[in-house]
C-alpha cells in the first residue's frame, strides 16, 4: 500500500503485532532507561532518515522494539524531525551525513523521497551500516544494480520495504500457490486502482523556514520550490518520485512476481501504455498505466487507474493469480482462493514481519534470512522503472537484458537514457561499483 494509506491503517497495536515488537526503548544518547529492554549490547542502534508520513511510522515502530535502540531521527524539515524526536525520545539531526558519521549506529531506516533512497543507502553501506530502505529501493535501474552489488560486497543486511513479503497470509498463500492449489498459474494481474485527487497548479515560493531545500533536492536538478513538489506530492514529479507504479503499484508487482515463481526475476519483454487521461495540473506522472510483462511460463499484467473510487473485481488493490483450476486473490483483505464459485480464506502464522525480521538478521549477522532482500526488491523496482520508461517514451514494446543491464533492440537507445541520471556536484553516489 502507499505511504499515506499505510500510515492511516497501521495503528500502534497492529504495528506491534506485525513486527513482534516489545516494550518501548530510549536512546542511549539521552539519560534514563526503561524496564524490559534487552541489554545494551544486545540492542541494534538504529537511526531513521526521512521522518515524514512513512518515516514517522518507522521511528515509532523501531522505538517500540525491545531489541532496538532508536538513536536519532533525521529530516531536512525541522518540524518533522523535532516532533518525531520528541515523540520517540531520540536525537533530531538535520543532515543524514552526520548520522552516517556516527560509528556507534549499527543500522538505518530510509524513508526519504525516492530520489534519495539509493544515494543514502549506498553511503550507509560504505559507512558500515545495515540498511532498511523503503520502496522503491532506487530512483533508476543503475542505482538498484549498485545496491545489490554493494550489499553483497559489504556483507550487510539490506531489507526492502515491500511489506507483503512478511505478511502471514501472503506467505501461506504463495506457498500453496506454488504447490498447485489452483493448478498451473499462467497469469497474474497486479491491480492498483484508487482515486488520487488532482493537485492543481502551485505557485513558486520560498521554502518553509528552517528547511535546507538544497539538501532536500540533493542529486536532483535545481528547480524552484512549490508546495506541489513538497511533502508527499513529490511522488508525482520525475525528478524525485516514480509515479504511483513505484509508490503503490510496486507492492502488487512484487507479490505478482513472487507468486509466479520461476528462476527469472526479469521478463523477456514488456508492452507498455499509459498517460494522463484525468489529470490536467502539475502532475508529470501518469494517472493511467498498463504493462504486460512476458515471462517464460506466463504473464504479469499491471493495471493502474488513479481516478476510480470504487472497487474492481470485488476487492481493493491487490493481485489476482489465474490458474487452470481456479484463482487466488491477495490484497488488503487477505488471501482467498476461488474455485468452482466457492471462496476460501487462506490464513498463515509465524512471520515476524519484515521490520522485526530485519532486526533479527542484523543480530545474527545473516543477510540470507531476510524476507525482503534487496535483490528481490530491486527486481520488482526494475519492473516499475521499465513500465515508467515505457510511458515516458510514448508506449510500445521494450526488451531489458539483465545480463547486459540495459535495453536492447528497437527503441533501446532512447530507453537506455533513463537507466541512470546525472548527479549534482556535491551529491554524487558514494559507491559506483
Amino acid at each position: 500500500m502507499d505511504d499515506h494509506t499505510y500510515r492511516q491503517k497501521m495503528s500502534r497495536r497492529k504495528f506491534l503485532k506485525t513486527t513482534a515488537a516489545g516494550i518501548a526503548t530510549s536512546s542511549v544518547l539521552l539519560s534514563g532507561s526503561r524496564r524490559g529492554l534487552a541489554a545494551p549490547s544486545d540492542r541494534v542502534r538504529m537511526a531513521v532518515i526521512g521522518v515524514g508520513g512513512q518515516g514517522s511510522g518507522h521511528a515509532e515502530g523501531w522505538a517500540e522494539m525491545k531489541e532496538c535502540e532508536l538513536v536519532a531521527v533525521c529530516d531536512v524539515d525541522p518540524k518533522h524531525r523535532n516532533e518525531v524526536a520528541k515523540d520517540t525520545n531520540s536525537k533530531p539531526v538535520a543532515d543524514y551525513r552526520r548520522v552516517l558519521d556516527d560509528k556507534s549506529i549499527d543500522a538505518i531506516s530510509i524513508a526519504t523521497p525516492d530520489h534519495w533512497h539509493a544515494p543514502v543507502a549506498l553511503a550507509a553501506l560504505v559507512a558500515g551500516k545495515h540498511v532498511y530502505v523503503e520502496k522503491p529501493c532506487c530512483h533508476n535501474i543503475r542505482e538498484g544494480q549498485l545496491l545489490v552489488k554493494a550489499a553483497k560486497q559489504f556483507g550487510k543486511c539490506v531489507q526492502h520495504g515491500t511489506q507483503y513479503r512478511g505478511d502471514n497470509d501472503a506467505i501461506e498463500g504463495i506457498r500453496q500457490l506454488h504447490t498447485g492449489i489452483i493448478g498451473e498459474v499462467l497469469l497474474a494481474k497486479a491491480i492498483n486502482h484508487q482515486q488520487r485527487g488532482k493537485i492543481g497548479r502551485a505557485k513558486v515560493e520560498d521554502p518553509p523556514a528552517g528547511v535546507d531545500y538544497d539538501l532536500w533536492l540533493g542529486p536532483a536538478p535545481v528547480k524552484p520550490f512549490t508546495k506541489n513538489r513538497w511533502h508527499y506530492k513529490w511522488h508525482w514529479f520525475w525528478d524525485y518520485g516514480t509515479g504511483d507504479m513505484g509508490n503503490d503499484g510496486i507492492h502488487q508487482v512484487d507479490v505478482a512476481r513472487w507468486g509466479m515463481g520461476g528462476d527469472d526475476k526479469f521478463p523477456k519483454s514488456a508492452i507498455v501504455a499509459g498517460g494522463q487521461l484525468w489529470y490536467d495540473d502539475d502532475h508529470e506522472t501518469p494517472d493511467t498505466q498498463t504493462v504486460t510483462f512476458e515471462y517464460e511460463k506466463g504473464y504479469v499484467m499491471y493495471e493502474m487507474r488513479l481516478w476510480t473510487d470504487y472497487k474492481m473485481e470485488g476487492h481493493d488493490n491487490g493481485v489476482v493469480f489465474y490458474g487452470t483450476d481456479g484463482k487466488m486473490e491477495i490484497g488488503r483483505r487477505g488471501c482467498h482462493v476461488i474455485k468452482n464459485g466457492d471462496s476460501k480464506k487462506i490464513e498463515g502464522k509465524g512471520s515476524p514481519g519484515i521490520r522485526r525480521n530485519y532486526i533479527d538478521c542484523i543480530k545474527a549477522n545473516d543477510p540470507s534470512k531476510l524476507l525482503a532482500p534487496i535483490d528481490e526488491g530491486f527486481a520488482s523496482a526494475a519492473l516499475c522503472h521499465i513500465g515508467n520508461i515505457g510511458v515516458r517514451l510514448g508506449g510500445g514494446k521494450f526488451v531489458y537484458d539483465p545480463e547486459q543491464g540495459k535495453f536492447v533492440g528497437r527503441g533501446s537507445q532512447r530507453a537506455n537514457k533513463y537507466l541512470s541520471r546525472e548527479y549534482r556536484k556535491g551529491y554524487e553516489l558514494a559507491y559506483t561499483g
